[in-house]
C-alpha cells in the first residue's frame, strides 16, 4: 500500500483519515475538462429559467447559498477560507481566496444526507457534484485549517442536509453510487478477500502507473537527499539505502525475498547493483505481468524470480535478507503477529528484515464508510510503528533501527500529482475521469497528512540473532548512511 496509504471503524480517528480528517473531508476535485485540472474560474452566473404553466418560480438566487450555510457552520465554522459556489449561480465565502469549491448539483446534498460524512462526500466528489478549482494543495489546507476540532460530518450533518433538501425542494432517492466503489466480500483479510482489494487498487493499468509514477515505477516513498534531486534519483537511493541495511553490499550473491514486489523495481535494483539472488511476491496479476516483463527487458531472468503468490504459500525456502515495502498496510492488525512470524521462518540466523510502511498513532483503520476504504485502499490497516516493533520482537527479531521518512513521503506526493496534472488528458483516455479524480485527491490529501504529522512513514530494520546471540550486524550506520 502506498498511498504505499487512512474514518469510519478506527482506532484513532485524529490521525487515521488519509487524504484529510475531522470536517475537512468536503474538498472537491477540479472539473474534467482537456488540460491539467483545477484552473477553471467561477461557475457561470445564468440568469432566471422562463415560467410557464404550473412550473414552481426558481428559488431566488441566493437561496442555494443560504440553505447551505448551517452545513457549512457544522464543516468550517463561523468564517469560510475559500470561495463556495453553487449551481444556481450563488456563492459564499472570499472572492480573493486560494480558491473554490464548487456543489454543481443537488445531487452532491441528497449524497449527504443519504451516506452521511466522508462516504457521502466521496460519492459527491468522484461523480462530479462536487469539483474544486485553485491550487488542491493550498485550498485543501486551508479547509483543514478552518475546520473546528470538534467538527464530525456525521449525523448532525445528514439532518441538516435533509432540510436543507426540503427547503430546495430537491429530496429523492439516493443517487447511484459510483462504479469506482469497492464492495468487499469474505472473510477480512482472507487470501480471496485480500486478493480483491489488491486487484481493485493495483490492476488499473501499467501505462496509468506509469504515468504517475515516472520511469522508475515505484509506489512507495522516495528518500530525497537534496532540493535538487529527482523523482527518479530518490527512488533508486531509497533502494539503495534499503540494501545497505538489509547487508546486501556487503554480500553479493545474497539471496533476497522482496514480499509485494509491485512492478519489480526493488528487485531489480538489488540484482543489478548487488549481485542479489531474488524473490518476489505479489498477488496483483498485473504487476506480476509487467514486473516478469521488466526483468525480461533487464536480462535478469536468471537472478530475478517474480511469483503470483502470497507471502501465506511461501513454504520450505530460505533466505539471507527479506523486504518489505508498503506491503505491512495491507496485512491488518490482526494478521500481523502471522505476518512477521512467517518471515522470520524464512530467514537464516543473521538474516535481515526491513519493513517500511505507513504509520499512525495508535493505528487506525481504513473504515468501509470512508473515502479511502471505498475506493483507494478498501481493508487497509495502519500501526503504530510502536506496535509494529513489538509484534516483530515477539516474532524473534532484534530491532537494530528505525527511521522516519515522513517529509520525503509529502515531496514524493506532490511529485505524484505534479505528474498526473501534466498528462491529465491522457490519465482520462487511460483509466476515465472517475478514477483519475479520484487519485489526485487522495494523493493531495495523503501529502497534507504526512506534512502534518497526522501519519507518517517508517522503516523498521530487525535480524535474527543465531543461539549465541551474534547478529552479524556492522558496528554503526555508516555503511548505509
Amino acid at each position: 500500500m502506498h498511498p504505499e496509504a487512512p474514518t469510519g471503524t478506527t482506532q484513532n480517528p485524529q490521525t487515521a483519515s488519509v487524504p484529510s480528517t475531522g470536517a475537512a473531508e468536503p474538498t472537491p476535485q477540479p472539473v474534467p475538462q482537456p488540460g491539467p485540472p483545477g484552473i477553471a474560474g467561477d461557475v457561470p452566473q445564468p440568469g432566471p429559467p422562463e415560467i410557464t404553466g404550473d412550473v414552481p418560480p426558481a428559488p431566488p438566487r441566493a437561496e442555494v447559498a443560504a440553505a447551505f450555510a448551517p452545513l457549512l457552520r457544522i464543516a468550517l465554522g463561523e468564517r469560510l477560507p475559500v470561495r463556495f459556489q453553487f449551481w444556481d449561480g450563488s456563492g459564499t465565502g472570499p472572492l480573493d481566496g486560494p480558491g473554490a469549491v464548487h456543489v454543481r448539483s443537488a445531487d452532491a446534498v441528497r449524497r449527504m444526507m443519504w451516506a452521511p460524512g466522508e462516504l457521502g462526500l466521496g460519492r459527491a466528489y468522484v461523480a462530479g457534484d462536487i469539483d474544486l478549482t485553485g491550487d488542491i494543495f493550498t485550498v485543501m489546507r486551508a479547509l483543514v485549517t478552518a475546520a473546528p476540532r470538534d467538527a464530525r460530518l456525521g449525523w448532525d450533518a445528514a439532518v441538516t442536509a435533509l432540510k436543507v433538501c426540503k427547503q430546495l425542494g430537491v429530496l429523492g432517492l439516493p443517487p447511484r453510487p459510483p462504479a469506482e466503489e469497492a464492495r468487499q466480500r469474505g472473510w477480512l483479510h482472507s487470501l480471496r478477500r485480500d486478493a480483491q482489494a489488491i486487484s481493485h487498487h493495483y490492476d488499473v493499468g501499467e501505462d496509468f502507473y506509469r504515468l504517475v509514477l515516472g520511469r522508475s515505477m515505484t509506489y512507495s516513498c522516495a528518500r530525497f537527499s537534496n532540493d535538487a534531486t529527482s523523482l527518479a534519483a530518490a527512488q533508486r537511493a531509497k533502494h539503495e539505502l534499503i540494501c545497505r541495511k538489509l547487508g546486501l553490499a556487503d554480500k553479493p550473491g545474497a539471496r533476497l525475498l522482496d514480499v509485494g514486489c509491485g512492478w519489480g523495481s526493488m528487485a531489480l535494483h538489488a540484482a543489478t547493483v548487488h549481485g542479489a539472488r531474488v524473490v518476489g511476491v505479489t498477488i496483483s496479476r498485473s504487476q506480476a505481468e509487467t514486473a516478469r516483463k521488466r526483468v525480461a527487458e533487464a536480462g535478469l531472468a536468471d537472478r530475478v524470480e517474480i511469483r503470483l503468490q502470497d507471502y501465506r504459500e511461501l513454504r520450505g525456502e530460505t533466505f539471507d535478507a527479506i523486504s518489505s515495502i508498503g506491503m505491512f498496510e495491507h496485512v491488518g492488525a490482526g494478521r500481523a503477529a502471522e505476518y512477521f512470524a512467517a518471515l522470520r521462518g524464512l530467514l537464516r540466523p543473521h538474516g535481515r528484515l526491513l519493513n517500511h510502511a505507513i504509520s499512525s498513532v495508535g493505528g487506525s483503520r481504513i473504515g468501509p464508510r470512508t473515502f479511502l476504504g471505498r475506493y483507494v485502499f478498501p481493508d487497509g490497516e495502519l500501526l503504530d510503528v510502536g506496535e509494529t516493533q513489538l509484534i516483530m520482537q515477539r516474532a524473534g527479531f532484534e530491532i537494530r533501527d528505525v527511521e522516519s521518512l515522513r517529509e520525503h513521503y509529502a515531496r514524493t506526493l506532490r511529485a505524484w500529482v505534479a505528474n498526473l496534472d501534466a498528462e491529465w488528458d491522457r490519465a482520462v483516455s487511460l483509466v476515465g475521469v472517475a478514477r483519475a479524480r479520484i487519485w489526485r485527491l487522495y494523493m493531495a490529501g495523503s501529502a497534507l497528512g504526512f506534512i502534518d504529522g497526522g501519519i507518517s512513514v517508517h522503516q523498521v530494520l530487525g535480524v535474527v540473532p543465531d543461539p549465541e546471540g551474534g547478529s552479524g550486524m556492522p558496528a554503526t550506520r555508516r555503511s548505509w548512511g
